[in-house]
């Protein structure tokens, strides 16, 4: 009989997860599906895009909302710093 090293109280042959972990900054996550990506953009009301924020698909879209708002910056017609804070928001419930 063999034995299995679930079963024989072994350790594990691989770490939990697989053998290779992907690093912070990549935009893979992975989960029961594989490979899985969030994407979090800000669009102007016209739908033009004005920052955009790729994620690992495990990560949560409430922590991004912060980092894709902080990423918008809107330049002046004249002389003056970027405008970077909306009149209004709208998002969903995460």
């Amino acid at each position: 009989m063999d034995a299995s090293p679930y079963l024989g109280g072994d350790l594990q042959v691989e770490p939990p997860g697989g053998v290779f972990a992907e690093p912070d900054d990549h935009g893979l996550g992975r989960s029961r599906g594989g490979l899985t990506t969030k994407i979090h953009l800000a669009v102007e009301q016209a739908q033009k895009p004005m920052s955009l924020v790729i994620t690992a698909g495990q990560r949560g879209d409430s922590p991004q909302f912060q980092v894709a708002l902080g990423r918008i910056r809107v330049p002046q017609l004249g002389p003056g710093r970027p405008r970077t804070r909306p009149d209004k928001v709208r998002a969903d419930n995460a």
